[in-house]
């Protein structure tokens, strides 16, 4: 059973359900060209808020090896942040560093964040992903109940980094677990299945 934190911001309880450490195993499947890449791997996922507006992300993952000795190998890592699609105000933060130029009198509130929900029945969402090997990852999508569909908006890629394209993601709240599937255009490749796991809340 999965208590809701007391002290959540209201933008916060349409994502709460993510809220927690995750870990589990999955699968890869892709191919690009000659390439074919597939095997099972190790995931944990952390989801956790520090009383701002946002979702801090965090993901590790690692190919597991063959027998109980065989040594797991790293793969990329991420880390970002998610939040509701919502215009920023005068009562903002940002960009960079600059303050807010007008105090909020009354934190936000569930009427407020009602008021964002989309014409599907859900809220619009933007996620900022940076990986490790120095890609970075808009996507924008929308939660709607214990579901997450999440687009490539916008890819950054460093001249030292590999070929990728576009990525679609996935998210669900399913008998307790996070069950997530991962399609991406890379190395030359068109969008398709790459990656999907299932994970249970461990913290």
């Amino acid at each position: 059973m999965f208590d809701l934190p007391t002290d959540l911001p209201a933008d916060l309880v349409p994502l709460s359900w993510l809220l927690g450490v995750w870990e589990g195993t999955g699968v890869i499947d892709y191919s690009a060209g000659d390439d074919r890449f597939e095997g099972e791997f190790g995931h944990r996922v952390s989801f956790s808020h520090d009383g701002g507006d946002f979702v801090n992300y965090a993901a590790t993952a690692w190919i597991i090896g063959e027998g109980e000795d065989a040594p797991h190998t790293p793969l990329v890592a991420e880390t970002g942040y998610w939040r509701l699609a919502r215009p920023q105000g005068p009562t903002d933060a940002g960009p960079a560093l600059l303050p807010a130029t007008q105090a909020r009198e009354t934190p936000r509130t569930a009427d407020d964040v009602e008021a964002l929900r989309n014409a599907d029945g859900g809220f619009d969402l933007e996620v900022a992903i940076v990986h490790s090997d120095g890609i970075s990852e808009l996507y924008l999508g929308q939660v709607k109940g214990p579901r997450i569909d999440l687009a490539s908006d916008a890819i950054v890629r460093p001249a030292s980094a590999k070929p990728y394209a576009s990525a679609t993601r996935m998210y669900g709240y399913v008998d307790a677990h996070l069950l997530w599937a991962w399609d991406i255009a890379a190395l030359g490749g068109s969008l398709a299945s790459h990656a999907s796991a299932r994970l249970a809340r461990v913290e």
